[in-house]
C-alpha cells in the first residue's frame, strides 16, 4: 500500500468526474477516473494503491452495481461506494447486499459530506489493510514456528534416539566393566588358592558366609558388595610370604613366622590400594584379624572400633578355618562350636547369634531336590537351568563354579572356554528336573 491513498471514480459523464476531482483537490488522495465500467476494471488491473472505488449507478453497458460486483470478485479488499439518485433506492440496496458496498452516496452530493465519507472510508481501508498485513505476518510467523517446531521435534527425536543408543552402549560397557571387575577379583582369588593348595575354596567359602552374615545384619547392598570382595581377597597379603607359615596354624609357628604372618593383613591392604575401587575393601582386609577383645592384630582394635565388615569377615574366616581343621567332624557342628567358643573374645557376640542360617546354607549338605535327578553330562552338552552337584574345577584345579550353582548361558560359555583352555573335564554331574 502506497503512502497516498488512491480513489477511483467511475462515471460516464466527464463533468461529474471533474466535479469529483475538484472536491478532493485539497485532500490527501490521488484521484483516478474512468468513464466506463470496462475502463475502470482495466485501470484497477494496472494501478497499485487503489483503496476506494466510487461508481455511478447509471452507466451504459454495465450498471454500477454490476461493476462493483465484479470489483468485489477481482479486488475483494477495496472499499466500494455507489453514487445514485434518490429514485434508485433499490439499486443502492443491491450495491450493499450484492456488491458489498460500504455505503451509497446520493446525487447531488454535498462536497463536505462526501469528503468526510471518503476520509472515513479511507481510514477503514487502511485499518483493514493493516489488519490483513498483521494477519499475514502472524500466519507467516505461525508457519515458521510450526516448521521450527517440526524441525525441533525431529531434532529432539534424533537426539533422543542418539542419547538412547549412547545410554545403551554405556550400559553395555558398564556391564562389561563390572563383569571384568568381578572376573579380576575371581582371578585374584584363584591365585590365592594356587599359592596354597590346602586352602582351596577358603576365600570363596569365607566370602559366601560373609555375604550371608552381612544380609542377616541388615547391611546395605553397597557395603555387602565391599564385604564380598574383601572376603574373597582377605588373604592376598600371604602371596609371596617366605616358607609355609601361611599354611600353618598360628599356635605351631615360631616367633619369626608369627611376625611374618601378622604382617599379611597390612600387606594385603597395601597390595590392592593401587586400585581406587578396592580401597574400602582394603580397610576390611587390614582388620580381619582384629579380635573383639582387642587381642588381635595389626592395630589391636576392639569392639565396635573394628569396622563391621571386618568383624563379619573375621567370624566367617574363623568358622571356615574350624571346619577345615576338623575334616572328620560334621562341618555344621564344627562351625557352630567355633562361634560359641569365640563369642565375645574372637568374635562380635551379636554376630555369632546370626550364624545358624549362613552355616546351614554352606554346609547343610544334601543334593536332594524334589522332582530333580542327578546325571552326568559332557561339558559341551550342558544346558541352562542345570545345577552343579559339586564344585567345578578346570583341568589344573582352578575353581570355576561352586556346587549348587545354577547354569546360565554365560556360565556355560565360560565352562566351554575353560574346557578348551584348561582341558581335563570328561563329565560334569548336575541336577536336572525330571521333565528334562
Amino acid at each position: 500500500m502506497t503512502e497516498t491513498l488512491k480513489i477511483l471514480f467511475v462515471d460516464d459523464e466527464p463533468n461529474i468526474l471533474r466535479s469529483l476531482k475538484r472536491c478532493l483537490v485539497d485532500e490527501p488522495f490521488e484521484v483516478l477516473t474512468a468513464q466506463s465500467a470496462a475502463e475502470g476494471l482495466e485501470l484497477l488491473d494496472k494501478e497499485e494503491g487503489v483503496g476506494i472505488v466510487v461508481s455511478d449507478q447509471r452507466m451504459p453497458g454495465m450498471t454500477g452495481v454490476e461493476f462493483l460486483q465484479q470489483v468485489k470478485e477481482q479486488h475483494p479488499n477495496l472499499v466500494r461506494l455507489l453514487l445514485t439518485g434518490y429514485a434508485d433506492v433499490n439499486a443502492a440496496m443491491d450495491a450493499v447486499n450484492k456488491a458489498g458496498a460500504g455505503r451509497y452516496v446520493t446525487k447531488p452530493w454535498d462536497d463536505r459530506e462526501l469528503v468526510m465519507i471518503l476520509q472515513e472510508q479511507g481510514r477503514r481501508f487502511r485499518l483493514e489493510e493493516e489488519n490483513r498485513r498483521l494477519q499475514e505476518t502472524i500466519r507467516q510467523k505461525n508457519e515458521e514456528l510450526k516448521d521450527w517446531n517440526a524441525r525441533l521435534k525431529s531434532r529432539v527425536l534424533e537426539q533422543t534416539a542418539a542419547i538412547g543408543k549412547k545410554n545403551e552402549e554405556l550400559s553395555r560397557l558398564n556391564r562389561r566393566l563390572r563383569l571384568n571387575y568381578d572376573h579380576a577379583i575371581l582371578a585374584f582369588a584363584n591365585l590365592l588358592e594356587l599359592s596354597d593348595e590346602s586352602m582351596l575354596c577358603h576365600g570363596r567359602n569365607v566370602s559366601e558366609l560373609s555375604v550371608e552374615l552381612a544380609r542377616q545384619s541388615g547391611v546395605d547392598e553397597a557395603m555387602t558388595e565391599t564385604i564380598r570382595v574383601a572376603a574373597l581377597l582377605h588373604d592376598i597379603g600371604k602371596i609371596g610370604s617366605k616358607g609355609q607359615a601361611h599354611a600353618m596354624h598360628l599356635q605351631d609357628m615360631g616367633p619369626e613366622e608369627v611376625a611374618a604372618y601378622e604382617r599379611h593383613p597390612v600387606r594385603g591392604q597395601a597390595a590392592i590400594d593401587f586400585v581406587e575401587d578396592l580401597r574400602d575393601a582394603g580397610v576390611l582386609i587390614r582388620h580381619h584379624h582384629e579380635r573383639y577383645d582387642g587381642q588381635g592384630f595389626p592395630d589391636g582394635l576392639s569392639g565396635v572400633e573394628i569396622p563391621l565388615g571386618a568383624r563379619i569377615i573375621a567370624l566367617a574366616d574363623g568358622l571356615e578355618a574350624a571346619v577345615r581343621r576338623h575334616p572328620g567332624i560334621d562341618p555344621m557342628m564344627s562351625a557352630l562350636r567355633c562361634a560359641e567358643e569365640g563369642q565375645g573374645s574372637f568374635f562380635d557376640p551379636a554376630l555369632t547369634l546370626l550364624v545358624q542360617e549362613p552355616v546351614r546354607k554352606l554346609w547343610g549338605g544334601g543334593d536332594a531336590r524334589k522332582g530333580w535327578v542327578k546325571l552326568d553330562f559332557h561339558p559341551m552338552d550342558l544346558r541352562t537351568g542345570m545345577v552343579l552337584v559339586g564344585d567345578l574345577r578346570s583341568g589344573t584345579g582352578l575353581l570355576l563354579l561352586k556346587k549348587g550353582t545354577a547354569l546360565t548361558p554365560e556360565r556355560i560359555a565360560s565352562i566351554h572356554r575353560f574346557h578348551e583352555l584348561d582341558p581335563g573335564l570328561i563329565s560334569i554331574t548336575v541336577l536336572v528336573e525330571e521333565h528334562d
